[in-house]
C-alpha cells in the first residue's frame, strides 16, 4: 500500500498492485485494474518511487519467524 493525496488533498492510500497504468496530463492519473482512475498531486516519478519502496520494504522483510522445535528445558541449576 502508498500513501497519496487526491488533487482535492484528500489522503488516499492506494493498493500498488492493481495499478494498471500511470497517466501524466498536466495532473497525475492514475488507473487501476478495476476501472477506477484516480488524479493525485504526486508526480508519476513519486508514484513509481513510493511503489518501488513499498516492494523493497516486503521483500527485505524476513520470510519466516523462527521457531525451536523442541521444548526448552530448565537445566537443575535454573529450578
Amino acid at each position: 500500500m502508498i500513501r497519496l493525496t487526491r488533487i482535492n488533498r484528500v489522503p488516499l492510500v492506494l493498493n500498488s498492485d492493481l495499478i494498471e497504468h500511470v497517466e501524466i496530463t498536466p495532473d497525475t492519473v492514475i488507473a487501476m485494474t478495476s476501472g477506477q482512475k484516480f488524479m493525485v498531486l504526486e508526480s508519476a516519478d513519486e508514484v513509481i518511487q513510493r511503489v518501488i519502496d513499498f516492494r523493497r520494504t516486503i521483500s527485505n522483510r524476513p520470510d519466516k519467524v523462527s521457531v525451536c522445535e523442541e521444548p526448552i528445558l530448565a537445566t537443575d541449576e535454573e529450578r
